[in-house]
């Protein structure tokens, strides 16, 4: 079992930033990889960056340049920098780890509103 409590959400004008934060507990040393996910209201949940356990990462084009994904293993955390934020990033952020087996958990999710 893996518990994923992000934070860091909030509200941000166009332009701005924010750093989500996700921490990990429990059987965290199985862990392959982490990621941020994203739920627009009325949208399909959709990938924005990933981080295995080597410490590859990948982002949606969406978000490069602009989303940075990393992690603390001494604090079992995983971040997502998002700068130069736009409208369109206004979501649900979701954190999953994906252990052996394609087993996912989920966070409970943060909110990100950017507007003016």
């Amino acid at each position: 079992q893996v518990q994923l409590v992000e934070s860091g959400g909030g509200l941000v004008q166009p332009g701005g930033s924010l750093r989500l934060s996700c921490a990990a507990s429990g059987s965290i040393f199985s862990i392959n990889a982490m990621g941020w996910y994203r739920q627009a209201p009325g949208k399909e949940r959709e990938l924005v960056a990933t981080i295995t356990s080597g410490g590859s990462t990948n982002y949606a084009d969406s978000v490069k340049g602009r989303f940075t994904i990393s992690r603390d293993n001494a604090k079992n955390t995983v971040y997502l920098q998002m700068n130069n934020l736009k409208p369109e990033d206004t979501a649900d952020y979701y954190c999953n780890a994906v252990l052996p087996g394609m087993t996912t958990y989920w966070g409970q999710g943060t909110q990100v509103t950017v507007s003016s």
